[in-house]
């Protein structure tokens, strides 16, 4: 018997890995039994199941877009939205805080994340880069392994009517290595269920150990798997469901901690079910793919789908075209390449690097591989790896300076806070400022008591020491916590009664409802010490004016380029903002330009800025309203500009059609005049239809546009000078390098991007008509000098001679235009140049070759000068510093002789 376990086990380990018996075609139905209900009823029925049957709630499915979650590429997994919850780091005040039992369907990208299999897309028919996860969760310990393990027995066997024998089960058999033992329990509980211990199979960490990155909350997990034949000969297995049993947590170093809360995390591939239960031999025979286009007509369980679909279509229109111009192109290179390779030579990694996304053309790697592959061609896998670590060190040096990592609760801490029932922080004495009459600000300051302290490495202590860095954690605070895309407060606090004591604070960051200040201890500091809070004025009122200018910005961009353009994201701090969103309209300068005087219309209107928190179902059918797709506390703040917030709520009212209306949680003025001006100074596309734009306000806006106008203005000049044309070559020589320094300032220059763009097109116009100015002045020179020569040297193989040239290009159009005139004639010539500086180039008559050439006639008189030079066998160039040119041209005249 032991035997077999083993050999069955070998052949399930082999059929989680690749599914193999998914990869063809076959005969034999999946199941005997008759086709089940179709695809959104199967869907239905899990759904209903976890909500009638076991009290659980039923959330939508997520963007598969991660919001605020910079991990991750795409939504790959159900679990992803629920991450905060896993991490400890959930907004008690939100509605997600409230989850115990959920269930839902999730639409997922198999792209991303530490588990994705998505070398398996393509290669069986199981695998999906898109594909839908149906999952039930239970967290803080709601209920574990035998409810899940029970739930699920119940609704394949007893709902779906998967026949038991064809049901095999695996388990965590445990980890030496990280001191994780077998996980016996869920073993037995399989057992209890009825699954006979032949079916009952145990795996180590690679398949039954699941984690959700390199580091956070991590656990044992138990697999379903369906037999496909059914028991006519060995088992053919793939998998349906996986059971994660959240308990531990993988920290910095490695190691694994028990978690302070325990969760049910599972995933059942819905393509996979649907399979099983109509009986067919792959999931692209289901009806949730055969009737596809219609399908997608009708893609009403994401109803956000429909709502953009013209904008899906043309962006999967596009990225098509784009993607087979470039394969049609890559696949000629390859070609090329090809025909100059050896039988046994491997692919050169040049040419692969440069077809893949990370080179040029834009073909994946992946892609370029299984070309060669389908050649029978190897690719220099080593030379490609020595590119990709060259291109990783660049980019690395390339990038922008991470911001340090602060002092951080992780969820230990947080599970120890809440154990000890410590109450979320009050932060909202944050709003507590107001607006005097002269138009400044007052922000009130803020009473508090220390309820905890934290070293650097994040140990709770009762007391910090003089000139220690530590958290601190407070019932109240006034300052603001970074979160939503704006900068976190500084300032400094005091105690009570001590109030000549100083504790600067550097950062607050927000860690599932708590509010960690990052401060330095000048004295020592304890647990229920009294203190005064006071925020860094000019850094909040700096922040204020950025975030509500982010808000019109917003609002501008939507006005200027249609209702179709939404924010992506956002970060803002006292010296400048930055906008993500994503549009299908061009951002030409003319369209900057009007989202910038649209912003400075509301500016100088100063309009009022409301500010209310109200229930979050108020928010949701408000047209026009702009939220991000991300989890909002409950009630929710509303910010809106120029309109009171219940009249912009009112669906009847249209105002938030008509003006800034957002969810947000940030600190914003009060009038929209302090603002003072905006000036977009940059932006780049980020990818196919997203674009980062950065802008500055106030005075530094002000000063981008004085700038803006003096290089204008130089630009103007510029224009002038060129139309009233060069006298010489020196002087449209200077003329371009003047344009060039322009292009370098106006590319560097802190200035309306608009202005920039503009500019930058009329300089680079102005540089090819200057260019083409000292063409045409250094052709006439070089004819004019030509003819003096060929009026001093009389017929002969050699014209060896000094000529005034202020550059080498105009020196080597003379030696041409000689040889021309000349055809057998071998011509050296000499320019001196300002301290001791000569010029060299040479041309050698067909004739004379190949005994004789110019590149070592250039080099011989050259290197006679101290020099060097470089070029063919007809024509040659170089360089020297002599102040003896007799000598040089004697040097010259004997090589050529001896030569000729």
């Amino acid at each position: 018997m032991a035997a077999l376990v083993a050999a069955a086990a070998r052949r399930l380990r082999r059929a989680i890995r690749r599914s193999l018996a998914w990869r063809g075609p076959s005969h034999r139905l999946l199941s005997s039994e008759p086709p089940a209900a179709k695809a959104s009823a199967v869907r239905a029925a899990f759904l209903n199941f976890f909500r009638d049957r076991h009290g659980h709630r039923l959330v939508p499915s997520a963007s598969v877009r991660p919001r605020g979650d910079p991990s991750l590429l795409f939504v790959n997994a159900g679990m992803n939205q629920f991450k905060p919850i896993f991490l400890g780091t959930v907004d008690p005040r939100s509605e997600m805080a409230g989850f115990r039992r959920v269930a839902n369907s999730q639409k997922c990208v198999r792209a991303g994340g530490r588990h994705n299999d998505l070398e398996d897309v393509g290669r069986d028919l199981s695998h999906h880069t898109f594909f839908e996860m149906l999952g039930n969760w239970a967290f803080g310990g709601e209920y574990f392994k035998e409810e899940a393990c029970s739930m699920a027995w119940e609704l394949l066997t007893q709902v779906y009517g998967i026949p038991t024998e064809r049901l095999w089960v695996s388990y965590f058999d445990g980890d030496p290595k990280a001191g994780l033992e077998p996980d016996l329990e869920t073993r037995d509980i399989w057992l209890s269920l009825g699954v006979p211990a032949t079916r009952v199979l145990s795996f180590g960490p690679q398949e039954n150990f699941w984690e959700m990155g390199n580091t956070g909350p991590c656990g044992p997990c138990t697999e379903i798997h369906y037999d496909l034949a059914g028991g006519v000969g060995a088992p053919q297995l793939v998998e349906l469901w996986n059971l994660v049993f959240m308990q531990h947590n993988r920290e910095a170093d490695g190691s694994l901690q028990p978690l302070p809360q325990w969760h049910v995390d599972t995933g059942m591939g819905l393509e996979r079910l649907v399979a099983v239960l109509q009986g067919k031999h792959s999931t692209y025979d289901t009806d949730l793919f055969s009737p596809l286009l219609h399908a997608i007509q009708q893609g009403d369980a994401y109803p956000e789908l429909q709502r953009n679909s013209a904008q899906i279509s043309n962006l999967v229109l596009e990225d098509e075209a784009a993607f087979l111009a470039s394969l049609e192109r890559g696949r000629r290179i390859i070609d090329r390449t090809l025909r100059t390779l050896g039988p046994s030579d491997m692919f050169p990694a040049e040419v692969a690097w440069s077809l893949s996304l990370s080179g040029d053309l834009g073909l994946p790697l992946d892609m370029v591989e299984l070309m060669l592959e389908e050649k029978g061609v190897q690719l220099d896998s080593t030379g490609l790896e020595r590119l990709a670590q060259e291109a990783a060190q660049h980019q690395a040096r390339q990038a922008e300076p991470v911001q340090k990592q602060g002092l951080w609760l992780d969820v230990h801490a947080l599970g120890e806070l809440q154990r000890q029932g410590v109450p979320p922080t009050d932060s909202s004495p944050k709003y507590n400022y107001s607006l005097r009459p002269n138009g400044s600000y007052e922000f009130g300051t803020c009473e508090a008591q220390v309820l905890q302290l934290y070293t650097e490495d994040g140990t709770a202590v009762a007391s910090v020491g003089k000139g220690q860095r530590c958290g601190l954690l407070l019932d109240r605070t006034n300052f603001y916590a970074e979160q939503g895309g704006q900068a976190s407060d500084r300032g400094y606090l005091v105690r009570v009664g001590q109030e000549d004591v100083l504790f600067p604070v550097a950062r607050a960051q927000v860690c599932g409802g708590f509010i960690l200040h990052e401060a330095v201890a000048p004295e020592c500091l304890q647990i229920g010490d009294q203190v005064q809070l006071h925020v860094d004025k000019a850094w909040r009122l700096a922040c204020m004016a950025k975030h509500t200018a982010t808000h019109l910005l917003n609002w501008a961009l939507r006005q200027t380029l249609g209702p179709g353009t939404e924010q992506q994201g956002s970060h803002l701090n006292p010296e400048q903002l930055r906008l993500d969103v994503t549009t299908q309209t061009a951002l030409t300068p003319e369209r900057l330009r009007a989202v910038e005087n649209t912003v400075q219309e509301a500016v100088q209107q100063d309009k009022p800025v409301y500010m209310e928190e109200v229930p979050l179902a108020l928010t949701a059918q408000v047209p026009g309203l702009r939220c991000l797709d991300e989890v909002y506390p409950d009630p929710v703040r509303v910010v809106s500009v120029g309109v009171p917030v219940a009249h912009a709520l009112d669906p009847a009212s249209q105002a938030a059609l008509q003006t800034s209306v957002e969810l947000c949680c940030g600190t914003h003025l009060l009038r929209t005049g302090a603002v003072g001006d905006l000036v977009i100074i940059g932006d780049r596309q980020l990818s196919k239809g997203t674009t980062r734009l950065l802008a500055i306000t106030g005075e530094q806006a002000q000063q981008a546009r004085e700038l803006g106008q003096n290089l204008a203005q130089e630009v103007k000049a510029a224009t002038e000078r060129l139309s009233q044309g060069s006298r010489d070559v020196a002087e449209a020589l200077r003329l371009s390098k003047d344009i060039g320094r322009l292009i370098e300032a106006v590319e560097t220059s802190v200035m309306p991007q608009w202005q920039r763009r503009e500019l930058l097109a009329t300089l680079k116009m102005l540089q090819r008509r200057a260019n083409t100015a000292i063409r045409k002045l250094q052709m006439g020179q070089a004819a004019k000098k030509t003819q003096e020569l060929l009026e001093r040297h009389s017929k002969g193989p050699l014209i060896v001679d000094t000529v005034s040239a202020e550059s080498l290009s105009v020196l080597v159009k003379v030696v041409r235009q000689l040889c021309e005139q000349a055809p057998s004639t071998s011509v050296l010539l000499l320019s001196p140049q300002s301290m001791g500086k000569v010029l060299c180039a040479c041309q050698v008559a067909q004739g004379a070759m190949p005994t004789f050439t110019a590149e070592a006639w250039a080099l011989a008189v050259c290197s006679h000068m101290g020099g060097k030079a470089w070029g063919s066998r007809v024509v040659a160039q170089g360089t020297g510093s002599t102040t003896d040119l007799e000598a040089a041209l004697s040097t010259a005249r004997a090589y050529a002789l001896s030569q000729l």
